[in-house]
């Protein structure tokens, strides 16, 4: 690590951060096949190995996956927001873009969901509240994880686009030296609602998959508001490497940050270990991968193939809904020899990223580029904007 140097251009394309994304998206993927009960009824085994200590084993070394990459993508929501906000940009234009970006994939996956799972669970409002992103704000599972289960992060997503207006001018007014004290600031704040989970919200009923009432998984992990810490680190980390007082960190060290903060969730508390023991290794690693970026040390993770995979990252966290859930499904409550378990994962994941890609290039990228245009020509030319959750690379169908 060494001095800090002049700040990067704000104005810099970051592919790795896109390339990043699908490893994000890939972990969640993998935690959900894991699973040994399905969130929807009947409740069958997602996990496919016949052999239970593969099983056990596969599931504890993933057992944190998909929280790790939600967590990745808040922060990074936060991160490419701020990084590439537009000067004097109305809200409406902003939210606009954002929902378009978001909301046709979300609908698209949302009806195949309602057509493959109606029999499920739920009824009319765990439905409804599905499609219009407001599960997050019910506590019950039946709620909460309706319709297409992976969408409930969408509903902490809509209330950071939301957010975000209101937001971005305190933060630039920050002066640069309060930004490493701002930052610790949303980290502590991560700590206390977990404390707050543990010792203050009550419940005995333990969730499906976690020794942990489903008050205290509400609250602490899937409840909007508490997620905006993460949001904010994010936005707050982009100032610091705009700025130029991002510590130079290699790829290397910010990894096995991360790897260590991961290993260390896995023997800790369930809600400590879902977001706690990952957020700073996953802030480290955002900045450093964006201030190698903007600097012009492109990384692997910036490769051709990574930023295709990245772009087509939000489509294919959407599809994994059908096809792990429900794909799946058809298979009964068969199990199988490790090695064709394997196969199974390799297929399930091939068929979500072709469904992924079908979304992508069917519904995301023409709804893109007919309704987040700017409705009137700019008299200066935008600046680039990089990708977010959504998976907006540089914003270049925006």
């Amino acid at each position: 690590m060494s001095s800090i140097a002049t700040p990067p251009d704000r104005g810099s394309r970051l592919p790795s951060l896109t390339g990043l994304r699908f490893l994000a998206a890939l972990s969640v993927f993998l935690f959900h096949s894991s699973l040994a009960s399905s969130p929807l009824p009947p409740f069958g085994p997602v996990t496919p190995f016949a052999d239970k200590r593969v099983a056990a084993d596969y599931a504890f070394v993933l057992g944190h996956g998909g929280p790790m990459g939600v967590s990745f993508f808040f922060v990074l929501s936060g991160f490419v927001l701020t990084w590439s906000s537009r000067p004097g940009e109305p809200a409406r234009a902003f939210l606009r873009r954002r929902i378009v970006k978001i909301y046709p994939n979300h609908v698209v996956t949302w009806a195949v969901c309602l057509l493959l799972f109606a029999w499920a669970s739920g009824g009319p409002l765990a439905w409804f509240t599905n499609l219009l992103l407001l599960q997050g704000y019910f506590p019950q599972p039946t709620i909460s994880l309706s319709g297409n289960p992976p969408s409930w992060s969408l509903c902490s997503e809509m209330l950071f686009y939301l957010c975000f207006p209101l937001l971005i001018g305190p933060l630039r007014r920050i002066p640069v030296r309060r930004l490493w004290f701002w930052a610790t600031a949303m980290v502590v704040g991560t700590v206390v609602v977990q404390l707050i989970n543990q010792f203050l919200i009550p419940g005995t009923a333990r969730a499906p998959e976690y020794p942990i009432p489903d008050m205290q998984m509400w609250f602490g992990y899937s409840f909007p508001v508490n997620r905006l810490f993460e949001f904010v680190l994010g936005a707050v980390l982009a100032l610091l490497v705009r700025a130029g007082r991002w510590p130079r960190i290699g790829l290397v060290p910010a990894g096995l940050l991360l790897l260590a903060g991961y290993t260390a969730a896995l023997y800790m508390p369930v809600s400590y270990g879902f977001i706690v023991s990952t957020i700073v290794p996953i802030g480290v690693l955002i900045a450093t991968v964006a201030d190698r970026d903007a600097r012009g040390r492109r990384t692997v993770f910036g490769g051709r193939v990574m930023v295709w995979l990245g772009e087509v990252s939000y489509a294919f966290y959407l599809c994994q809904g059908v096809t792990l859930f429900y794909v799946r499904r058809l298979f009964g409550d068969s199990l199988f020899p490790t090695a064709v378990g394997v196969l199974v994962l390799i297929g399930l994941c091939a068929l979500t990223l072709l469904a992924g890609w079908l979304l992508h290039s069917r519904v995301e990228e023409p709804m893109m580029r007919r309704w987040s245009r700017p409705r009137r020509p700019a008299l200066v030319s935008p600046e680039p904007v990089t990708m977010a959750l959504d998976g907006t690379a540089n914003e270049k169908l925006a």
